[in-house]
């Protein structure tokens, strides 16, 4: 009586071992594409523009809202000088919109006046000290 458990547990065992084994041999994910058939373009680098419009608006966004991490110094938003003189100008212009026609309404505005001086100056990179072109 004291072998027929190990011998059943042996056999459980061995049945479980070939399952695992052979179910382990086949392939699961399907085969890639060839080369030739991948039609993504390459990514391609944003403007100067483009990427002061949407760091220095989310910055403006940010301060307006009152958000936890606005009250951080130009510096350390990433911005230059003239990307920070677009941004202030933009809350200043955005907490007017604000108390005339609510918090929405004045950040539609805030994207749109800092999209037109981000455009305007090509970026707005040339004053920052510590700006250096993308190599």
């Amino acid at each position: 009586m004291g072998t027929q458990p190990a011998t059943a547990a042996r056999y459980g065992s061995a049945a479980l071992l070939a399952a695992l084994t052979l179910t382990g041999c086949t392939r699961s994910a399907p085969p890639a594409p060839p080369p030739d058939t991948v039609t993504s373009p390459a990514p391609r680098p944003s403007s100067p523009a483009q990427v002061c419009t949407s760091l220095v608006s989310y910055w403006a966004k940010e301060t307006l809202k009152g958000s936890k991490w606005s009250g951080l110094d130009w510096e350390q938003k990433g911005l230059s000088n003239e990307q920070y003189e677009i941004h202030e100008e933009a809350v200043a212009a955005g907490r007017a919109e604000e108390r005339t026609a609510g918090q929405d309404k004045a950040l539609e505005l805030i994207d749109r006046l800092v999209a037109q001086r981000c455009a305007e100056r090509d970026g707005a990179t040339g004053s920052s000290e510590n700006w250096r072109p993308p190599t």
